[in-house]
């Protein structure tokens, strides 16, 4: 993973935020909620949503709001600091959400982008919230590219960074990073500060990144004395190839969209734009200098110039 490590320094020290697609620990240690399957046997048309965890910040109710869709490993708070900015420049609405099987999401088996396009498409009318100026990084901007596709009635327009609608590559080391968590082993009843140090030296075994493993370490937590991953590891390891892919689609989305890339960053290709053209015609792409895969985290101001652009 190409990182742009001083850029990103400079911003989790200003902000509070590890490198990327990451945020402080969860405030609370409550236990994840775990979705139960139908016990009728049948199978389900569409995937069951899950109640999401989200944070809303009020705004002008006649305005587009603006929904932020985290990365893998991520959760809601990656946002925070860009939320609140976004919020008080445009004076709208802003909801950041924990995708399930992340953050204090329910967990569930199915870890499916139409799953979590499915979960938006409960939460979002719950919220009065629709259409949106939808804003998705990585994963989430594949959550959010079949919302548009699906359900284009609630995105008033998009924005994707650094992701396209074809399979991620050799850039990505996530199923490293799902091994390396879960081998860790922290005895029962250490004190936090201990259990992240040496969850922290068991994972340089295998990351030796010490920028990601500050990202991964931001999902540990502790729940009855026991430390824990709170991303639900057996379904992303199960469901890993279809998170690295994209479901094939054949309508087109025609509202508004933004691509934006880091310049360092080897996860869209010049060969994608091609399908990203194809599925959304009124793409615009623009790549943002020195920033890697993370341009939120590594070129803030850059990204926020971007995004206030476009929703204009």
């Amino acid at each position: 993973v190409r990182t742009g490590k001083r850029g990103m320094l400079c911003w989790a020290r200003a902000c509070r935020l590890p490198h990327g697609a990451l945020g402080p620990f969860a405030p609370s240690f409550s236990r994840v909620p775990v979705a139960l399957s139908s016990s009728s046997g049948q199978r389900e048309v569409k995937p069951r949503p899950l109640p999401l965890s989200y944070r809303l910040l009020d705004g002008d109710t006649t305005l587009p709001a603006i929904v932020f869709l985290h990365g893998l490993f991520g959760s809601k708070t990656n946002f925070n600091s860009i939320a609140k900015a976004l919020a008080q420049q445009t004076s709208r609405r802003v909801l950041t959400v924990d995708a399930r099987n992340h953050g204090d999401s329910p967990h569930s088996p199915d870890a499916s982008y139409e799953a979590m396009c499915q979960d938006l498409q409960s939460l979002l009318p719950q919220l009065g919230l629709g259409p949106c100026a939808i804003i998705g990084h990585s994963m989430g901007g594949k959550t959010a590219m079949l919302l548009a596709l699906q359900r284009p009635d609630l995105v008033e327009r998009l924005i994707v960074v650094d992701i396209s609608p074809v399979k991620t590559t050799a850039t990505s080391n996530f199923a490293t990073y799902v091994a390396a968590m879960k081998s860790i082993n922290i005895p029962d009843k250490m004190p936090r500060s201990q259990a992240r140090k040496l969850a922290d030296e068991q994972l340089n075994h295998t990351v030796q990144d010490m920028d990601v493993r500050q990202f991964l370490l931001t999902n540990l937590v502790e729940v009855d004395g026991r430390f824990r991953w709170r991303v639900n590891l057996g379904a992303l390891a199960e469901h890993l190839d279809k998170i690295m892919n994209f479901p094939p689609q054949q309508e087109s989305y025609s509202g508004p969209a933004l691509f934006l890339l880091g310049g360092n960053s080897q996860y869209v290709c010049p060969s994608h734009h091609s399908e990203i053209r194809r599925l959304f015609p009124g793409a615009r792409i623009q790549t943002v200098p020195n920033a890697g895969h993370w341009v939120h985290a590594d070129c803030p101001q850059d990204f926020m110039a971007a995004v206030q652009g476009f929703l204009v």
